[in-house]
């Protein structure tokens, strides 16, 4: 199934638009993240159709400013490197007893230097990986009730750098590169949506891999201007390469994947711009598609093992 749909969608498409008129009053949905970049514009199309839009996040303030006067719009605290953290979150969204209706993992870091969580994990793994695996499990009850629940994994064509090294997934054995690391973690989420469609599906929750395309938010702070220079993402007067999206058309293809009927009765598939994305070689040289080590059941199920075994939850 991982071949384009012919949505009718592109990569100028609106998160707006991608919603396509469809009202989701009574619809409850979490997305990491959803104070700032894409996931504030994710938020605010989701809330302006009338869903429920609880947005866990790290740094409180920041969030109740970014999020003040919208409707339907209940915030949290979370750390995602935090495994205490995330269990009461969780357990708090539980005791709600709401059915989750869809989940947005799109929080995440991008390029930071060496860090690691109190567990010693490095933090891009640990925190865009498996603290959305963490997070995902704890709330499969509030999935499960939703009869037709969609979980969304915020991966990215960064997932291109680097397969998932599953024999040392910390770089605790070889030298750290920053990209390296970053495109391990998004090649982590796109093989979770595959392990959690497997998974899922015989319960009605589906799952959705989105590389949300180029985007300028505050996921670069780690970079210096002079290596988005270099990268060409900005020319020599810091004037952004055209083929970035804004936020709103960076958020589209999340909200497509958790809300369209185009995808019911689909799952497990690495989407971008609004539409499933190409099957690779691993070789291509373009910045679209999908690579094979991102797509692929058995490696899908190594990292669900290993996942397990790092956190410490066992999906019910």
């Amino acid at each position: 199934m991982q071949a384009p749909i012919k949505s009718g969608y592109g990569m100028r498409t609106s998160a707006r638009e991608a919603l396509a008129g469809q009202r989701l009053d009574g619809v409850t949905a979490i997305v990491t993240g959803g104070y700032s970049g894409l996931g504030l514009e994710t938020t605010r199309a989701l809330s302006e159709a009338g869903a429920t839009v609880i947005v866990p996040a790290r740094t409180p303030d920041k969030a109740a400013q970014a999020l003040a006067g919208m409707a339907g719009v209940e915030q949290a605290a979370l750390d995602l490197a935090d495994p205490a953290s995330i269990d009461a979150f969780a357990e708090s969204f539980l005791s709600s007893q709401r059915p989750l209706n869809i989940l947005i993992n799109n929080a995440a870091i991008m390029a930071s230097p060496l860090m690691r969580d109190a567990r010693g994990y490095e933090a891009q793994f640990s925190t865009n990986h498996l603290g959305h695996f963490q997070l995902t499990g704890r709330l499969w009850p509030a999935l499960k009730a939703a009869n037709g629940a969609r979980v969304v994994a915020l991966s990215s064509i960064g997932h291109r750098r680097s397969p998932v090294t599953l024999d040392d997934p910390h770089f605790q054995n070889r030298p750290y590169d920053k990209w390296e690391a970053y495109g391990q973690a998004k090649t982590a989420n796109a093989l979770f949506a595959v392990g959690l469609d497997a998974r899922g599906k015989a319960h009605g929750v589906r799952a959705f891999a989105v590389h949300p395309g180029g985007i300028m938010t505050d996921l670069q702070r780690f970079m210096p201007e002079e290596e988005k220079r270099a990268m060409g993402w900005i020319d020599e007067n810091g004037k952004l390469n055209a083929m970035f999206k804004t936020p709103e058309q960076g958020a589209a293809t999340s909200v497509w994947c958790a809300t369209s009927p185009q995808l019911d009765g689909m799952g497990g598939v690495y989407c971008e711009d609004c539409d499933v994305a190409e099957a690779v070689a691993a070789d291509d040289a373009r910045w679209s598609g999908v690579r094979p080590w991102a797509i692929d059941p058995a490696i899908a199920d190594q990292l669900w093992a290993i996942s397990e075994q790092m956190t410490g939850v066992r999906y019910p």
